[in-house]
């Protein structure tokens, strides 16, 4: 293994009910990535007409929820009101704060349809778990984007070089896709104590060493690493940034407390996160 690799993280595959995803975080050999703590590659998954993704509506405490696709698109609902499509390019984040519930499902179900995308959860600082939650779309054309020796770099969020995605956060963090031509390369610098590389399709090369496809690498820190493609076009996800400290995380609840998760747990049985407009169902708190 390359001196700059700490680990590499191999998919769960989940069934989401009538597609898959490829789960990367939490995973046994690492929890969390900087703030991330959940790491779903969604898709590739292709739907007949009549059907699509239904996510019915679920709830999260205390952390953010980020939506970025490759393809397809998505509808967002959620208890403040919102009504949100998101497509290709585009970034949907969710703040859950001290509670939010929200479903997502395939808009259009007139023709055949694909779903191919990345979502991930950030946990939020100690002092800000309890925020009032909001939810903010980003259109594509407002994803900072630029070329680096032929490869283009798209900042979902944080900082890097010299670039500040307007996708606003609660503790630096780190968020790019790259997509590379055939034999292209990229350093990816220091400036983050935790990174990882995920690589979305086959034919990359992280620090000399070949990567599987569906594959996170988590890095050592404060070393610059080389990303490169092979013998034909490559794409990857970049994730990191700074420590928060133990989190707990049960079903779709995530804290610093985990008395504050057995509240949420009740408040869920309660009803007490909200109505989702347009939605009847509900998924059920698990028994275990």
């Amino acid at each position: 293994m390359s001196s700059f690799i700490q680990a590499i993280i191999q998919p769960h595959v989940q069934d989401l009910g009538g597609f898959s995803a490829r789960r990367l975080l939490p995973s046994d050999e690492r929890t969390m990535v900087g703030p991330f703590i959940f790491f779903d590659h969604l898709g590739p998954a292709v739907f007949s007409p009549g059907k699509g993704v239904d996510v019915r509506p679920h709830p999260h405490i205390n952390l953010a929820t980020v939506t970025y696709l490759f393809e397809g698109a998505l509808l967002h609902r959620d208890s403040l009101g919102t009504i949100q499509e998101i497509r290709p390019g585009e970034v949907n984040w969710m703040t859950a704060g001290k509670g939010i519930s929200h479903s997502e499902r395939s808009p259009d179900r007139s023709s055949q349809s694909t779903l191919h995308g990345i979502q991930t959860w950030v946990a939020l600082p100690e002092a800000s778990e309890e925020t009032e939650p909001w939810f903010h779309h980003h259109p594509a054309t407002d994803i900072p984007t630029w070329e680096t020796d032929s490869v283009t770099v798209k900042l979902i969020a944080g900082e890097a070089d010299g670039h500040s995605s307007p996708v606003k956060t609660f503790s630096p963090i780190l968020y790019l896709d790259l997509q590379f031509p055939t034999g292209g390369n990229f350093t990816l610098t220091t400036g983050y104590s935790e990174r990882a590389v995920y690589s979305v399709t086959e034919g990359l090369t992280v620090d000399g060493q070949s990567i599987e496809q569906h594959r996170l690498v988590i890095l050592e820190p404060n070393q610059p690493v080389e990303i490169t493609s092979g013998k034909s076009s490559g794409r990857c996800i970049v994730i990191g940034g700074e420590p928060l400290g133990k989190r707990h995380k049960w079903w779709n609840f995530v804290s610093s407390r985990l008395e504050r998760i057995e509240q949420a747990k009740q408040d869920w049985k309660d009803w007490k996160f909200g109505q989702v407009p347009e939605e009847t169902e509900f998924i059920p708190l698990p028994e275990s």
